[in-house]
């Protein structure tokens, strides 16, 4: 097995399931001790438990500030180092609706879980990775947030955000030895998207030239790569994984 992780320290948000769960499997099989992040606190110790040695669960609510520099604090303090960060963790809120049916609460809410919480779990652990002038920082983006999905303007708008927050940073670290990009996937089956209305899922699957979903093997193996000490010279970036939607 080849452990190009060894001795690295991983953050990954939205453990519990989905995205994040596949790539915290990956990067544990390749050596990395994983930080597991996630609100479901039971579901994320099972997680937790089947990956065995070198991975520890930490419950948090990403939307609180407070709660997020602790448990990071908590993670660098545990493991003496933070090497990776990626957040998987998100929400789509209503869709199949247009603007004018757009509740402000609702568009808060995915705001806060999808930009807000991505924004407060780099800022706290960009801290630890400048301390050894080296990090990877993945944003789990989308391409509605390159294209927009009509009906889903609160999900659209805060992946826009997403894209948006990683070319800055990537300008802004890019001689740290810090390395910060987005990964933009099309529909991904997991429970996010068994949860949307049909005809939503269709919309998005029927504008994907292979006219499949994306796996999550395929996602835990590019997140891995873009993650790799090996990619060093790409940051501020935003990856496609969209089957060949996106022509940009």
């Amino acid at each position: 097995m080849r452990l190009e992780f060894e001795r690295h320290t991983a953050v990954i948000t939205g453990a519990a399931s989905g995205l994040g769960r596949a790539i915290a499997e990956k990067l544990h099989a390749s050596g990395a001790r994983i930080a597991l992040l996630d609100l479901q606190a039971e579901p994320l110790q099972q997680v937790a438990a089947e990956l065995g040695n070198d991975a520890e669960a930490f419950a948090v609510d990403i939307t609180d500030e407070m709660q997020v520099n602790e448990t990071i604090a908590r993670i660098g303090e545990r493991f003496g180092q933070i090497d990776i960060l990626v957040n998987s963790a998100g929400v789509t809120g209503r869709t199949g609706i247009r603007s004018e049916e757009v509740e402000s609460a609702d568009l808060h809410f995915v705001f806060d879980v999808n930009f807000f919480g991505s924004f407060y779990t780099a800022r706290a652990v960009l801290p630890w990775m400048l301390r050894r002038n080296y990090g990877r920082i993945l944003h789990i983006a989308s391409i509605a947030g390159k294209e927009g999905n009509a009906g889903m303007l609160a999900y659209s708008a805060s992946k826009a955000a997403v894209i948006g927050m990683t070319k800055v940073q990537g300008k802004e670290y890019a001689e740290t030895g810090i390395t910060i990009n987005a990964l933009a996937p099309a529909v991904i089956r997991t429970a996010m998207v068994e949860a949307m209305p049909e005809s939503q899922v269709k919309y998005m699957t029927d504008k994907i030239p292979m006219k499949r979903c994306g796996t999550l093997e395929e996602i835990a193996h590019i997140a891995a790569f873009i993650v790799s000490p090996g990619t060093s010279f790409t940051t501020g970036f935003t990856f496609d994984m969209t089957g060949g939607r996106a022509t940009y």
